[in-house]
């Protein structure tokens, strides 16, 4: 189906085109087709804290392939993951909103891209700081009126974005599939003032772009190409024809492409076929789907079959990562693999209506975990550093932290034997116990002496019980969620030692004679509930409130 917008909106456009066929710079105070916003007031509205909190995973038992019994059922799980915050979709005019189709990340911010599904050409980009991890801010948006966004890259200075429009509206373009330069200020804001560099290629809409030093490597779809661009000017370098392309990757002078028509093709530097890998799987029509290599493996999104791992050496099969169905949460949309994310040992799946799913991956072979416990049917997910980025539909951009263990942390942890017990932790009087680790629990109670390193989030409350009960923790504790807070109690004559970071999705209830201390200099409080504090309670240390709420 070909998409549409009125030709009196493009037609209305003031435009200056360069020299170079190939190419056509906008200048943007003389067109239409561009808002952009970098009022951070403004832009403040779009960072959602309503769901953030502590993640909840559905562990698959058949998937897994796990001896399940009642004790191991309630045993701490691993990835004690938080969502920071989701970032509603750009909207214009009250009632045209967008979904996210792609992220990338570079150093402190996460460059999205958005478009518009059926008929209608509608895209944004969006950059986010995520410097702080208590406090995303969105710093520019850029709403495109006539054009999807497809995908986008971060390089150098500048934002490369590639989409499609309606050709027939248009007075300069030279194919519906364009790719676009942006300069990016240092502070994470687009700058329109020396005009937006466009390119076009064969094809009827852009799916993909990867910049590789001087060069632009861009995929079109039905009837495009795979096409290297000089990312000066936008010169055309290499073009070469195919049939369906949806993704491309490359690595160590290794480019591959995904053609929904066939499979794998990889190319050499001068796009010439090397290798082909054929792929009997349904990709879709006009739909997501990516492919990337991890060390000599080819990862491919294949739809309803899940993720396919190929050998780039032999070309064969290697497995199907199967998608994780959660039985407690409805599908919202198909049941699809669209992306893959890598991160150091895990796998992160972008399901469509089935949400995201982690896996794990082992070397020679991955093994499925379970579903994130996130709203919506996910399209993309991005993951670089201690972050994940999921674009779920009507849902938006979601941030996920996945709350490792620093290596200064893991350092000072090394000592303690690593946490292997139940999900209910209770510290009875009179118990002295100290490990490390980074675990999900459901709740911890403490009558005698605990001394927890790591990373850990708690789905419950925190109790901490009079007189004698004392909780020192060396990391990062993260408890409750905002649509369902818990609190952390610390009884009358109980103790809380913290070193390093502590965020409550509910109370600190702080009871009469009650004490709370702070080791060193670097810790940090984010409470989104209430302090509570009763008589004579000591409140010890140096520490940085986020909330204000002491």
């Amino acid at each position: 189906m070909t998409k549409r917008i009125p030709l009196l909106l493009m037609a209305s456009m003031a435009f200056f085109v360069s020299c170079n066929d190939e190419t056509t710079v906008f200048v943007d105070e003389l067109q239409e087709n561009l808002v952009v916003e970098n009022d951070l007031v403004k832009l403040s509205g779009s960072i959602n804290f309503e769901n953030s909190g502590v993640l909840d995973i559905f562990e698959d038992e058949q998937n897994t392939n796990k001896q399940f019994s009642a004790a191991k059922a309630d045993e701490a799980g691993d990835y004690p993951i938080t969502l920071v915050a989701q970032v509603s979709p750009p909207s214009f005019g009250g009632s045209t909103v967008l979904t996210a189709s792609h992220v990338d990340v570079d150093g402190d911010f996460a460059y999205v891209s958005y478009n518009l599904a059926g008929e209608d050409y509608f895209g944004a980009i969006d950059i986010i700081n995520v410097a702080d991890p208590h406090n995303p801010v969105v710093t520019s948006r850029l709403i495109y009126l006539n054009s999807d966004i497809n995908s986008l890259q971060y390089s150098d200075g500048y934002l490369y974005a590639v989409g499609g429009l309606n050709q027939e509206a248009s007075l300069t373009a030279l194919s519906s599939s364009f790719v676009t330069k942006i300069k990016i200020n240092a502070g994470g804001t687009m700058d329109l003032s020396a005009g937006v560099l466009y390119g076009y290629q064969p094809g009827d809409n852009s799916t993909d772009v990867r910049v590789d030093g001087k060069e632009v490597y861009v995929t079109s779809g039905k009837e495009g190409s795979v096409t290297i661009y000089d990312s000066k000017d936008f010169d055309v370098k290499e073009e070469e024809l195919f049939s369906d392309l949806r993704s491309l990757a490359f690595s160590n002078n290794r480019v591959v492409v995904l053609d929904a028509a066939f499979g794998l093709r990889i190319l050499d530097d001068n796009l010439n076929t090397k290798k082909e890998i054929a792929i009997n799987s349904d990709f879709g029509a006009y739909t997501k789907r990516t492919v990337d290599f991890i060390d000599d493996k080819i990862v491919v999104a294949e739809g309803s079959k899940g993720v396919g791992l190929y050998s780039y050496s032999s070309g064969t099969l290697l497995q199907y990562i199967p998608i994780i169905i959660d039985p407690n949460n409805t599908a919202t949309g198909d049941v699809v693999n669209n992306a893959v994310a890598f991160n150091k040992d895990i796998i992160l799946m972008a399901n469509g209506g089935a949400g995201l799913s982690l896996s794990e991956d082992r070397g020679p072979s991955a093994s499925p975990y379970g579903v994130i416990q996130i709203n919506g049917s996910v399209n993309y997910v991005e993951s670089k550093g201690d972050y994940a980025f999921a674009a779920s539909g009507a849902e938006g951009l979601q941030i996920i932290k996945l709350n490792r263990l620093s290596q200064s942390l893991a350092a000072t942890c090394a000592t303690l034997p690593e946490y292997d017990g139940t999900s209910k932790l209770v510290i009875n009087e009179g118990q002295d116990i100290a490990f490390s680790g980074a675990k999900r629990f459901n709740s911890i109670q403490v009558e005698g002496s605990l001394l927890m390193c790591g990373s850990w989030t708690v789905i419950n409350d925190v109790d901490i019980k009079k007189d004698s009960g004392l909780l020192e923790m060396n990391g990062n504790l993260l408890v409750g969620r905002n649509r369902k807070r818990k609190e952390i109690k610390i009884e009358e004559g109980a103790t809380l030692r913290i070193e390093g970071d502590l965020t409550i999705y509910g109370d600190l209830d702080l009871k009469d004679g009650s004490t709370i201390e702070f080791i060193g200099t670097e810790s940090v409080v984010n409470i989104f509930g209430d302090v509570k504090i009763g008589d004579n309670v000591t409140i010890a240390g140096e520490f940085d409130d986020i909330q204000d709420k002491f």
